[in-house]
């Protein structure tokens, strides 16, 4: 266990490169369309159309700021998207048991009809934010309280801090984390798309004035047309991306929050001014990821369970219910001793005449007194030997030592 490295044993989906270095998404793979997306067009751009402006314009070195503005940017937009697919969104680390602090006791009556404790503990939790009441959640696969704007990402399997969501194109979550970083990569190749569409149309331009007709120009450079189309298509999406974003930035709303809570029309707690939302999403310092994925692997202690475990509470309760039963039967067992003496008592008294004297002989009542004393005085003494503890100071018991103390003086 001890050379095992956290992310090695890691219970999500995620996928780890360069020895826990880089996280991704379990849809890494779909990375490498996007990467596709961005680099062919920016190729295709550079050798078709940037090479025929290098000559284009008044100064010399123009055309060459171009081609190197557009590799330059591209390379730019890459690092963006690789920092947005390839750090820790701000997952939360799972616990290894439930909290058990938020435990509370109840007796639910089972089928026998005896209470046995149970253990249950809330699925929601209120805390307040700015003087608002926000509800949080109880996941049940990473057994902890949500914080506010943390939800559970089932593709990734994680729970993730300001889910925003789950992108596919980066292949990983956006969170707390990476928003800011995947905020500049749509935002930046809405301009590079903007960017590659001016040039291709200018190219066009420049050999239409040269060839003094439009299909001609585009017949010698029909790169510049395909690529206008591309452009103007992936504006639909990426652009219109970033202009969802701003709105969300704007109002200091989450993707999600967003589509799950918009019909409530309730007042949002974290909204604080147009200004300080951007400046929160990107001029604040982005918080250290809470998981240490190359750290080793620590053997925790065995845990001491502080209250009773319903199986021994539950023991002790047939405990006590078998002394009370034992101490019915011996009550029963001195009550018939009590009638016994009684019996005696008066048989003893129909021999003896209205003086007191006996009528006949002494012997049968000297016999009957002694099998009456001695099987009584017996079966006292095995009693108290059985329930010495519990029985010592029984009522019964100190009722029947009466019974006897009278007899001996009589």
């Amino acid at each position: 266990m001890a050379n095992i490295r956290v992310y090695q044993a890691w219970k999500g989906s995620n996928i780890f490169l360069c020895g826990g270095r880089l996280i991704f998404g379990p849809d890494a793979r779909s990375l490498i369309v996007s990467v596709l997306l961005v680099l062919v067009p920016a190729v295709i751009f550079c050798i078709f159309v940037a090479r025929n402006l290098l000559h284009k314009f008044s100064s010399y070195n123009s055309g060459y700021a171009i081609l190197a503005a557009t590799i330059i940017y591209t390379v730019y937009v890459l690092v963006l998207l690789l920092f947005t697919s390839a750090r820790d969104p701000g997952i939360i680390p799972r616990n290894s048991h439930p909290p058990e602090e938020e435990f509370c006791y109840d007796s639910a009556s089972a089928e026998g009809g005896r209470p046995t404790p149970s253990l249950q503990f809330p699925r929601t939790k209120e805390v307040f934010v700015n003087g608002v009441p926000v509800k949080v959640k109880y996941c049940e696969t990473c057994m902890l309280y949500r914080p506010p704007r943390c939800s559970h990402c089932s593709i990734c399997n994680n729970c993730v801090d300001k889910f925003d969501h789950h992108c596919p194109w980066v292949g990983q979550c956006i969170g707390m984390r990476n928003y800011r970083f995947f905020f500049m990569f749509i935002s930046s190749a809405t301009l590079l798309c903007i960017f590659v569409f001016v040039m291709s149309a200018l190219n066009i331009k420049f050999l239409a004035d040269d060839h003094r007709n439009v299909w001609k120009a585009i017949k010698a450079s029909p790169a510049s047309l395909v690529l206008m189309a591309y452009c103007f298509i992936s504006l639909w999406f990426v652009g219109g991306l970033t202009g969802f974003h701003l709105y969300l930035i704007s109002t200091n709303q989450t993707t999600y929050e967003n589509f799950r809570y918009r019909a409530d029309r309730r007042r949002n707690a974290f909204d604080r001014g147009c200004t300080n939302n951007f400046l929160e999403v990107f001029f604040t310092k982005i918080k250290p990821s809470q998981n240490k994925f190359r750290a080793f692997i620590q053997e925790e202690a065995p845990r001491v369970n502080p209250r009773p475990i319903p199986e021994m509470a539950e023991q002790s309760g047939d405990d006590r219910r078998t002394k009370v039963e034992e101490d019915l039967e011996i009550g029963d067992d001195i009550l018939k001793l009590s009638q016994r003496r009684d019996h005696y008592g008066q048989d003893d008294f129909k021999r003896r005449g209205s003086d007191g004297f006996p009528r006949e002989s002494p012997e049968p009542d000297f016999k009957l007194s002694s099998d009456m004393q001695d099987p009584t005085m017996g079966q006292l003494e095995d009693l108290q030997s059985r329930r010495t503890g519990s029985f010592g100071t029984s009522q019964h018991i100190l009722a029947f030592n009466a019974i006897v103390s009278e007899s001996r003086r009589a």
